[in-house]
This record gives structure tokens, C-alpha cells and sequence, in this order.
């Protein structure tokens, strides 16, 4: 083995790891957003948290990226701690796939079918149909389908670059007899958490251990305690993600490290210890490609079945490792930012929980100019600056997601959060201003005519109508109900218009002060612009949807009157919101 085979070993292990790298983003995306509905889903019960936790590694074909997602979720305080056990067990299972799809690489047969199977006979395939996915792909989830062929297919470019580079080895007196230094099993899982570690990738770790089965040099012996050392080294990704977390996120490293740790010992112990009553004569026997994904499916698996019915006290001695103190939920995690479209379902999360404090700012606005209360008023003041941080922490963090690898429909709805948090926040100040208006009249004893006082409820019910509509729409990205925020929009708009009109009369006729007037032009003025803002939101929901393109032609051909179910919607709204008949002055006797 000469210079050029070491630099073409470090080639196929930069393709092999970029490969990987660029299949696991593809998969990521295509997941998108359901990765936080799958996670969600996880309850107690241990069987489907342990099927979902293999699925999702099957599906982003990463247990190392899908153990920092859950010290990203826990530390959000999106998922608990005990809810992750049972998935990192089944993540376990799930990372057995790579490994068997590694092991094709060494199929030898003259038979056509399984000469197809080998990955060096059909990957180059899959790189042509990937490169034509992407160039001629018109939507985005063809272009992400091509991206996962191409990614697999530098990968299993590398895995076979790495196996020739090898090959001199066999010959290599030397290389027997540094392989005979790990027939101490010690040795070897220190090897194989050492490699993994540093590479931070199990896969690849196992892909170099397979290509190294080929030269006829490594032993059943000397790769089982190697195997067990990678599953070790693999926790180092997760337990560098945990750095600057809270205690619970801290935890899940920790679970993670024991479960392989201790799982390490049982079977060590119990392979050891049967082989010096039994005799196994396939210990010294040579190990191939397959034998090695056998024995890294089997550890796995009888890993999982000694330790899931044990979850509870896993649970209890980490929690005695990293003991109790004050935990501090982070609003959004960076560590999610490395599955996009799970760190967009958080910002949605988050965008929908400031919306719906928002809302409850201008409720309990509303309450107050009625009945003017001080504690609800400090209640104002304090989702206020909730509201106007959660728009700081998120508008920065959707940026960054922006800046990440998304779908188009990913894409198109960072653009309506942006855009929708933006009013949600000057929605909340709206509120605040009501609040002052409802300060003046306690603080100078005012007080609305009766007349007014039932025109402004008619107002304020249609505001707190709208408000509610669009933030229901908001959280359910509902189309439809957003198509009704509009006509309602309208109908505001010329409720605010009548009602200054009516006070204006009422000051001509001297039934109205001019300080009270002042305030309830405050009033309609922050009414309507609350209004504004929701028609700002439903019209986000909608393109979202990519129902509409233009937002101002969207807005011309309903206000125009040349859409049917507007017009429907804003006479049954006018109707439903109509002022009551003006009073007139009494007559001057005769």
C-alpha cells in the first residue's frame, strides 16, 4: 500500500461522509415539517415510541442527527425528558439499515440480477436519474428526490473507493500485526469510539470497518467489541449538541451514553463468557461486509430488548448524574436548525402562541375600558414585552432557517411568518394603546354616552370577531377561514367611517364633549388598524397556500366585486355587525 492508496482512502471517506451528508439533508427535507407532528406524537407508550424512533432514523438515515433534534425539542421545552428513552432505543434500530445497504458492496456473482445488486453496478444509474431530477425538475420535491439519489450514489462512490484503497493491505505483514493488537476486545472498543468520535458518524465508522473486512484480515473476535465501540462513539454528537442546554436536555445525552455504554458491557460480558464455556469456532473465522451488518443489527436489537423494559430506571439514574436545578427553556433552539423543517414547525409553534397573546392583549383592552382594572392592565404591559421579544427571537431565527436547504412550500410559508409575526407584534401595540385610552378615562372620570356606548360595541365585537377568525386561521393555515377575514375588513372599515361621522354630529348638537371625542378617535383608529393587520395575516395564510401570487391584486378582486363569496360574506357581516338607528335631538317646544 503505497502514498496513493492512503490519499485515495481519505477521498472515499470525504465522499463517503459528503454523501451521507447530502442524502441525510435531502431525506430532511422532503420530511419537512411532519418530523415535528412524528415526534409530537410520542406518548408513554414504549412499543410506539420505540417504532417511531426507527422510522424517523430510517427516514433522515441519521440516529446521531435525530438524538441532537431531541436535546433541541427538550431543551424547547416541545417534548419531556422521559418521552426520548424509547425513542433513542428505537433509533438504535433504525441506524441497522445503513450498514446492510453498505454490505451490497460486496456481492460477488456472474448472475445479472445479483450483479445489479451491488451499488457499484447501480448507483451510477441513480446519479443520472438524480442529475436529471434536478436540472429538469420543476417543483422542488423533484429536485429534492434528485439530490437524495446523487447523495447516495457519491456515498456508495466513496464506500468503494475506500475498499480498493484497502485491498494492499492483505498483503501487508505490518497490518496482521497491528490487527492482532485488537483481539484484546478493551482495545477494540476503544477503537471504535475513538474513529467514531472523531469522524462523528457511525455510518461511516461502520463503512470503514466493512472495507477493511475485505482484505480477509479482520475476525468475528476482533470486529464484534470494534462494532460496540462505534455504537459508543456516536453518542459524541449528541453529548457536544447538549453543551449550554438545560438539565433535562443535558439528560438525553446522558441516556444515550448509557444505553450503549451499558448495553456494551452486558453483551461484551455475555459473548465472552459463553465463548469460554462453548468454544465458538467462528471467533477466529474472517468477517465480511454482511457478517458485520449482522452483527451490528444483532447487538441493537438485543441491546433494545435487555434495556427498554428497564426505562424507568434509566430514567431515575440520569436524573441522579445530572441532578435537579432551575431549567431554563430555550424559545427556539439553535441544534433544531439542522433539521429545517422541524425548526420551521417550532417557529410556527411559537409564532401561533404570540399571536393568540397578542389577541388576548386586546381582549382584555377591551375589558378594561368598560371597567378599568389595574392588574389587567400590568397584564397589557407584560405580554406587550412577551410579544415584542418573541418577534425579536423569531424574526432572527427564520432567517437563519431561510438561509437553510427548504422545499419551496417550506420557503413560501418562512415568508407568511415573517410577514405575519411583523403584524401580530403591532397588533399587541394596538392593544396598548387602547389601554392608554381606558387609563384617561378612569384617571379624568369620563365616561361615553350611552348612544356611543352601544355604537362601540358593535365595533369592538366586530374587531374581537376578526381577531379571532384570523388567528384561528393563522393556526390552522386554513384557507378558507382565512378568505373570510376580508369582508369583515371591509365592513370595519365602514363602521369606523359612520361612527365618526355619528360623533360628529353629536358634537354639532352639543351631545358630545370634544375630550371624549378625541378618545373614541383613538379608539376607532386602533380598531381599525387591528383589522388592517388581520387582513395583513389572512392574506399571508392564503398565499401560503399558493392560491393567490399578487397580494394587491388578491385585494383588488374582492374589493371590486368581481368575487361572488366576498360579497356574500360582507353583506351577511354587514347585516350581522349594523349600527343601531341614530337618535335624533329632541324637538325645540313650540
Amino acid at each position: 500500500m503505497d502514498i496513493f492508496s492512503v490519499f485515495t482512502l481519505a477521498g472515499g471517506l470525504a465522499f463517503f461522509l459528503y454523501g451521507m451528508n447530502v442524502m441525510s439533508s435531502g431525506l430532511e427535507k422532503m420530511v419537512g415539517g411532519k418530523l415535528e407532528k412524528i415526534l409530537g406524537a410520542m406518548t408513554s407508550n414504549k412499543a410506539k415510541s420505540l417504532a417511531l424512533g426507527a422510522a424517523v432514523t430510517v427516514a433522515i438515515q441519521s440516529s446521531s442527527a435525530l438524538t441532537v433534534m431531541l436535546v433541541g425539542l427538550v431543551n424547547s421545552g416541545v417534548m419531556q425528558f422521559s418521552q426520548t428513552i424509547g425513542v433513542i432505543m428505537g433509533s438504535n434500530i433504525g441506524t441497522t439499515l445503513t450498514p446492510w445497504i453498505l454490505s451490497a458492496a460486496g456481492i460477488q456473482s456472474d448472475n445479472l440480477l445479483l450483479r445489479m445488486l451491488k451499488p457499484e453496478s447501480f448507483s451510477p444509474l441513480l446519479a443520472l436519474l438524480g442529475v436529471t431530477l434536478i436540472m429538469t425538475g420543476k417543483n422542488g420535491k423533484k429536485k429534492d428526490a434528485g439530490t437524495i439519489l446523487m447523495g447516495f450514489s457519491v456515498l456508495m462512490t466513496g464506500m468503494s473507493l475506500m475498499s480498493g484503497a484497502v485491498e494492499p493491505l492483505a498483503d501487508m505483514p505490518a497490518f496482521r500485526d497491528v490487527l492482532l493488537l485488537f483481539k484484546n476486545p478493551l482495545l477494540g472498543v476503544l477503537l471504535g469510539a475513538a474513529v467514531t468520535g472523531i469522524i462523528q458518524s457511525s455510518a461511516a465508522s461502520i463503512g470503514i470497518l466493512q472495507s477493511l473486512s475485505m482484505t480477509g484480515g479482520i475476525t468475528y473476535g476482533m470486529a464484534t467489541p470494534i462494532i460496540m465501540g462505534q455504537n459508543i462513539g456516536t453518542c459524541v454528537t449528541a453529548l457536544l449538541a447538549s453543551f449550554g442546554t438545560n438539565k433535562n436536555a443535558k439528560r438525553v445525552a446522558v441516556v444515550h451514553i448509557y444505553t450503549k455504554v451499558i448495553g456494551t458491557v452486558i453483551c461484551l460480558s455475555a459473548f465472552y463468557g459463553l465463548h469460554a464455556v462453548f468454544r465458538f469456532d467462528f471467533i477466529d473465522a474472517p468477517i465480511n461486509a454482511v457478517g458485520i451488518a449482522a452483527v451490528h443489527t444483532l447487538f441493537n436489537v438485543i441491546n433494545t430488548v435487555i434495556l427498554l423494559p428497564f426505562s424507568k430506571q434509566l430514567e431515575k439514574l440520569t436524573k441522579l448524574t445530572v441532578r435537579e436545578t432551575s431549567t431554563r427553556e430555550e424559545l427556539l433552539d439553535e441544534r433544531l436548525l439542522r433539521a429545517p423543517g422541524l425548526a420551521l414547525a417550532e417557529s410556527r409553534n411559537l409564532a401561533v402562541r404570540m399571536a393568540r397573546l397578542a389577541m388576548g392583549s386586546v381582549r382584555t383592552a377591551v375589558e378594561i375600558i368598560r371597567e378599568y382594572d389595574e392588574k389587567k392592565a400590568q397584564s397589557i404591559e407584560e405580554s406587550e414585552e412577551a410579544i415584542d421579544h418573541y418577534e425579536d427571537k423569531l424574526g432572527t431565527y427564520l432567517v437563519k432557517v431561510g438561509s437553510r436547504s427548504l422545499s419551496a412550500a417550506d420557503s413560501s410559508e418562512v415568508s407568511e411568518l415573517l410577514h405575519a409575526i411583523g403584524d401580530f407584534e403591532r397588533i399587541g401595540d394596538h392593544a396598548v394603546n387602547v389601554l392608554r385610552a381606558a387609563q384617561e378615562i378612569d384617571d379624568k372620570g369620563l365616561s361615553f354616552s350611552a348612544e356611543a356606548q352601544q355604537e362601540l360595541h358593535v365595533m369592538t365585537r366586530a374587531v374581537l370577531d376578526i381577531l379571532t377568525l384570523t388567528v384561528n386561521a393563522f393556526d390552522r393555515n386554513d384557507v378558507t377561514m382565512a378568505r373570510q377575514v376580508e369582508p369583515l375588513e371591509q365592513v370595519i372599515d365602514a363602521l369606523n367611517i359612520e361612527l365618526k361621522d355619528r360623533h360628529i354630529r353629536r358634537l354639532r348638537e352639543g351631545r358630545c364633549t370634544i375630550e371624549m371625542g378625541f378618545i373614541l378617535s383613538d379608539l376607532l383608529t386602533n380598531y381599525a388598524r387591528i383589522s388592517d393587520h388581520c387582513s395583513n395575516v389572512a392574506v399571508a395564510v392564503i398565499q401560503n397556500k399558493n392560491t393567490v401570487r399578487d397580494t394587491h391584486e388578491y385585494l383588488n378582486e374582492v374589493k371590486t366585486g368581481g368575487n361572488e363569496e366576498f360579497t356574500r360574506a360582507f353583506e351577511e357581516y354587514t347585516e350581522s355587525y349594523s349600527l343601531p338607528p341614530v337618535t335624533l335631538p329632541d324637538a325645540p317646544a313650540e
